[in-house]
């Protein structure tokens, strides 16, 4: 019986509740989870790709089965080198969908045998993202239900400010 590999790419900048969603629903689908840090996303990220690395990997845990990993480059290319033929996506609303769907039918132009599965983001996490989550650090503003307290605390310091009682 073939093992399903799936890759799981994004930014993760920073890792979301959203995400840890998409994540552990996968697990339950696939032999093997891939998730991908993208290092050249084509955003100026908050973090970097280290960091981003490591709050993916406290906020997941060690598994057999889930691996987390960084590329660069084109994905398919990523995909073919891990032996993984399905890449994973998550989708949060209709406006995801037109980006999404011309990125994965030019995936599968690229390479034939490379599927896209895209799971709906659970409800609570449907208006979700990094960028989102950013915003409200950057404002003090409270960020509990939408990361897990490590990425809460690094968003903090990243967004600490300054002393100014001197």
């Amino acid at each position: 019986m073939k093992k399903s590999i799936a890759v799981y790419p994004g930014s993760f900048d920073p890792i979301t509740l959203g995400h840890l969603d998409i994540i552990h629903r996968g697990l339950e689908i696939f032999d093997h989870l891939i998730v991908a840090v993208a290092s050249n996303s084509g955003k100026e990220p908050l973090f970097t790709i280290e960091e981003r690395l490591e709050l993916a990997r406290n906020a997941l845990g060690a598994s057999p089965r889930l691996e987390i990993d960084t590329f660069d480059g084109l994905l398919i290319d990523y995909l073919q080198a891990k032996g993984a033929d399905i890449i994973l996506r998550g989708l949060r609303a209709v406006s995801d969908f037109e980006y999404e769907y011309q990125v994965a039918q030019t995936n599968h132009q690229l390479d034939p045998r490379i599927e896209t599965l895209f799971l709906m983001t659970s409800i609570p996490y449907a208006f979700l993202s990094s960028s989102v989550v950013k915003e409200v650090a950057s404002h003090h503003g409270a960020v509990d239900s939408f990361v897990p307290p490590l990425v809460r605390d690094a968003l903090m310091r990243k967004f600490a400010r300054p002393n100014l009682e001197e």
